[in-house]
């Protein structure tokens, strides 16, 4: 008798901690695939035939306002807590608006994913992407092609990267350059 009533609140106890750290940690999630498929605004291949476009182009059609978006900072994605691929990019919109893209993103799903623009250099070490930043909102899906637009007022001269960050466990999946040249 009095074995059980020393198992029943052990079991309980058990339980509800199995429960929470099924919550928290979400482990299904590193087996589950979120994609998505945004239509890109340049597309990867176009951005190299685009630039040197830009760069012949004379004096007077350069200060012209752009008429299709165009790239104006790009990155590969570094790794940082999860094994991640693809390409980030600042694109300049008509009428002075900017978006980012990612290109082929491939990364872990994670419990609660945002996107950050940085004022950190991608190279900094990963727990200052978690100060200073812009969130863009909640991660759209762990693969595919994805874009989001950047708020009217942020100045995105002060963007040195974009982040993938897990805001739970204030961890960085991965980090990308977007520094203007």
């Amino acid at each position: 008798m009095r074995q059980r009533r020393f198992l029943i609140p052990v079991s309980v106890l058990v339980v509800v901690a199995l429960g929470v750290g099924l919550y928290l940690f979400q482990p299904w999630r590193l087996l589950t695939v979120r994609e998505t498929h945004d239509a890109l605004l340049v597309p990867p291949a176009a951005t190299q035939s685009t630039s040197a476009t830009t760069s012949q182009a004379s004096a007077p059609a350069a200060s012209a306002p752009a008429e299709t978006p165009e790239e104006v900072a790009a990155g590969e994605w570094r790794s940082l807590e999860h094994a991640t691929t693809g390409k980030a990019s600042l694109i300049k919109l008509p009428g002075g608006a900017h978006s980012v893209q990612f290109a082929s993103l491939d990364t872990s799903d994670g419990p609660d994913l945002y996107v950050y623009l940085s004022p950190h250099a991608s190279s900094s070490a990963e727990k200052t992407f978690g100060q200073g930043f812009t969130s863009l909102g909640k991660l759209k899906g762990n693969r595919g092609d994805q874009v989001y637009e950047i708020p009217a007022g942020v100045d995105v001269s002060a963007i040195r990267s974009v982040v993938i960050w897990c805001q739970r466990f204030s961890a960085g999946f991965a980090v990308a350059p977007l520094e203007q040249a």
